[in-house]
C-alpha cells in the first residue's frame, strides 16, 4: 500500500509553530494536505494554504524543510503518512477557513498534542534549535 502523499507548510515564528485542527478531530496538524493527480509539491502546498488558511502563497519562496515519514493518524495500522515540508512566504492574515476549526501557536511542550508525523517534525525543528 502506498503511503498517503501529503505537502505541508512550515511557519515558526518566536519558536512556535502554526498548527491547525479540523473540526471534530482532538489532534494538531501543520497545514497542509493531499496531493492532487498532476500537482507539483508547490502547486499543492499554495492550494491547501489557501483553503486552509486562506493566504497566498508565494511558490517561489518555497524552500524543502524535509520529508518524513510515520503512522498515519487515524488509519489501520500499517497506513503511513509520507509528509514533504516546506517553509514559504504569504500574503494575508492566516485564519481557520473550511474544515480548519482552529489555528494556533504550538511550541515543542504541545507536542504530545499532534499527530504522529508532526512529532516527529517537531523533534527535528527542535533538534535545530527552531522550535521552544
Amino acid at each position: 500500500m502506498d503511503p498517503i502523499d501529503k505537502i505541508a507548510r512550515v511557519r515558526i515564528e518566536d519558536g512556535r509553530i502554526l498548527s491547525t485542527r479540523s473540526r471534530g478531530r482532538d489532534v494538531w496538524y501543520l497545514p497542509g494536505g493531499k496531493r492532487e493527480p498532476g500537482e507539483t509539491d508547490r502547486e499543492t502546498l499554495t492550494r491547501e494554504i489557501a483553503e486552509e488558511l486562506g493566504v497566498a502563497i508565494d511558490p517561489a519562496t518555497a524552500v524543502h524543510v524535509g520529508t518524513f515519514s510515520a503512522q498515519a493518524h487515524g488509519h489501520p495500522g500499517g497506513r503511513l503518512v509520507r509528509m514533504t515540508c516546506y517553509t514559504a512566504d504569504h500574503h494575508g492574515e492566516p485564519r481557520p477557513e473550511h474544515e480548519i476549526e482552529e489555528v494556533a501557536w504550538l511550541g515543542y511542550a504541545d507536542r504530545d498534542r499532534v499527530s504522529p508525523v508532526d512529532r516527529i517534525i517537531f523533534d527535528h525543528l527542535r533538534q535545530r534549535a527552531l522550535l521552544a
